[in-house]
């Protein structure tokens, strides 16, 4: 399975989901550090999900990275987060 499908099985699975979209950007980096040929090294998450009512910011980065795990991030050089919470 690839990097994005495993990050969007595991968002899905452990967030109520409302919008998600995973963008490998990896190709914008391509001479920088991290850089990994065929991709998959530089993610954005964008997600909306009600579960982070009520939390930090940071907290919400915690839980997105706790959902994802030590494994799949040591695997990713860069991750941007954009997360949000639907308008009521």
């Amino acid at each position: 399975m690839s990097r994005m499908n495993e990050i969007k099985l595991k968002l899905e699975q452990n967030f109520v989901v409302q919008n998600l979209e995973v963008l490998d950007e990896s190709e914008q980096h391509r001479g920088h550090s991290g850089f990994q040929e065929g991709g998959e090294s530089h993610f954005r998450i964008r997600l909306t999900t009600a579960s982070f009512k009520g939390q930090s910011r940071i907290s919400c980065h915690r839980a997105v990275h706790a959902a994802l795990g030590q494994e799949l991030l040591g695997a990713i050089h860069a991750l941007a987060l954009e997360l949000d919470i639907p308008a009521s």
